[in-house]
């Protein structure tokens, strides 16, 4: 996010070099009044008039390119701050470390204000004071008379940002609510249509719109306050320097030449300052995005740190004491879960729904770091991993499913840019999703998505799976694997997961369904966040069923009493 290739820093020097040409040549439309007005009316040369006229003319035309130049050049430095960023912005939204929609919002407030004329004013403001100077050349009441304008003005926009800070901090909350409603209500937008909730989501989204566009308004009206008693004072300031000009030259200490190239320069001097202060909103947005990108491109850095390479690890997790408390709770989440895994397992975990399996999920691949306790994969902890070789090493299916914009293809190569066809339909063949596959119209080819083909929530899952199975990954975590799949698709993933075991690899399935647990090795139940038994599936089972037969002696005993 930082300007450190030497390229960019080139751009930027030639930037500042050709706005320092584009500010000199401005001076031309003074001197050429200063010297039509004392030097040809005075001299009535037409020779004189015709040289400075073509001289003008060439200088004018050299300002215009060096202008178009400058801000092709601004273009370009803006094109590329917006792609160095493109990649954190990305990731924060994908982690969850930022707001959905803000840094992105964040991105286009940079590109708003390379894009428009704002970066170039602030480049030209500090050639205000030095206009001013040259003012002083003049006359030294003419340049205090333009000081103290340029002040005045300054003093206004100060007040003006000031007083509207606030309101366009709350117009901007209120966007950003009606931004984040409508975003909700497009996710859930079946249900909407099925539940006649139309109209009444329309009328909270307007509501959120209204409140948004009145304390825009607000903020407009205040603003407008200082801005046109800006434009009116600047005006006024352009007429009093005339009006004092005119004074000296009636006193004989002014030439008139020098009145008039004083009023010009002044108009030259206030025009950076004036559009700066018209576009400070943008400038401030713009400045402010920039500073949460940079921190956002740091936290990108440090959380990319790549931990030294490690080996392909066989398929054994051992997780110890495992806790998870989020802040803001008093109860964890997850609470001293311990278990051991061996290549060639499979762990089922049951319990009820909000026991604590999908957290548990979660954290076995680790989406979430837990507040204690350990997982180790191959002997090593996750965070001693490279993300992506981790995605490899583990498999994961969670519970709400997700397919991407793409090919059937792209999507069970985990979207990867050149999909392994070999890779693609072994990973479909295992998952049982192979002849299912080639009976669509394309094929892997076949366009899935939001505007392509929609699949069933069997379908999903099964493409699902074999997107986990893609990378042949050692472990499979399955939370709710077969939550959508009929008997078929239950069928497939019990072959899945009995190949896996004869591969040596290992599975965790999260479920509540007995489909699901069919092979495997040894049960867990979970309850409230705390593991309650551990061990051979027949024994837990055996334990369970024990359990409510004692529940139900006691219940009819209660009755009978």
């Amino acid at each position: 996010m930082t300007l450190t290739r030497a390229k960019s820093w080139s751009l930027v020097g030639w930037t500042v070099f050709f706005s320092v040409l584009t500010n000199l040549l401005i001076l031309t439309g003074p001197l050429f009044m200063l010297q039509v007005y004392d030097r040809v009316l005075g001299s009535r040369s037409e020779e004189t008039l015709v040289a400075l006229t073509v001289l003008v003319a060439a200088l004018y035309l050299a300002y215009g390119l060096l202008e178009f130049v400058r801000g092709r050049i601004v273009a370009r430095i803006g094109t590329r701050l917006q792609l160095s960023g493109q990649s954190p912005v990305f990731e924060a939204a994908v982690s969850g470390r930022a707001r959905a929609t803000q840094p992105s919002n964040d991105l286009d407030a940079v590109g708003a204000v390379t894009s428009s004329s704002a970066l170039l004013n602030v480049l030209d403001v500090p050639w205000t004071p030095l206009f001013i100077a040259a003012i002083f050349i003049f006359h030294p009441t003419l340049g205090l008379v333009a000081a103290l304008g340029a002040s005045v003005l300054l003093i206004n926009a100060l007040l003006n940002q000031v007083s509207t800070r606030r309101a366009r901090q709350k117009a901007r909350h209120a966007q950003g609510a009606a931004q984040v409603f409508s975003m909700t209500a497009k996710a859930g937008a079946d249900v909407i249509r099925a539940q006649g909730m139309l109209p009444a989501m329309q009328g909270r989204w307007a509501d959120l719109r209204a409140r948004a566009m009145q304390a825009d308004t607000r903020a407009g009206d205040r603003s407008g306050i200082f801005t046109s008693g800006g434009k009116a004072f600047r005006l006024f300031l352009q007429s009093a320097i005339l009006a004092v000009g005119a004074w000296l030259v009636l006193q004989g200490e002014l030439t008139a030449g020098a009145m008039i190239a004083a009023s010009i320069l002044l108009g030259r001097a206030l025009a950076p300052l004036e559009q700066v202060i018209a576009q400070w909103d943008l400038i401030q947005r713009g400045l402010t995005a920039w500073i949460a990108l940079k921190e956002l491109a740091a936290q990108a850095d440090e959380a990319q740190s790549r931990p030294t390479p490690l080996p392909r690890p066989d398929a054994h997790f051992n997780v110890s004491r495992l806790t998870l408390l989020r802040p803001g709770q008093d109860e964890p989440l997850l609470h001293g879960i311990e278990f051991v895994l061996q290549p060639g397992e499979v762990l089922g975990v049951i319990g009820a729904s909000g026991a604590g399996k999908s957290t548990l999920a979660r954290l076995l691949v680790g989406l979430e770091p837990p507040t204690a306790g350990q997982v180790r994969l191959g002997g090593a902890t996750l965070n001693q991993y490279d993300a992506q070789a981790l995605g490899q090493h583990i498999g994961y299916l969670p519970q709400d499913v997700h397919l991407f914009d793409g090919t059937i293809a792209e999507n069970i190569a985990q979207m990867a840019l050149e999909p392994d066809p070999k890779r693609v339909i072994d990973a479909a063949r295992r998952a049982g999703v192979h002849a299912f596959i080639l009976s669509l119209p394309d094929g892997y080819d076949t366009q899935i998505g939001a505007v392509a083909l929609r699949l069933s929530g069997g379908q999903k899952q099964r493409l699902a799976l074999a997107r986990a199975l893609y990378g042949e990954p050692v472990i499979l975590v399955l939370d709710e694997p077969n939550s959508a799949l009929d008997a078929e698709g239950s069928d497939a993933l019990n072959r899945a997961l009995v190949n896996l075991k004869a591969a040596g690899g290992s599975a965790i399935v999260m479920t509540h369904r007995p489909s699901a647990i069919t092979v495997a090795d040894r049960l867990m139940v979970i309850d409230q966040g705390r593991m309650t038994a551990i061990g051979p599936k027949a024994d837990v089972m055996k334990s369970m069923i024990s359990n409510a037969a004692d529940l139900r002696t006691v219940a009819k005993e209660g009755a009978s009493a």
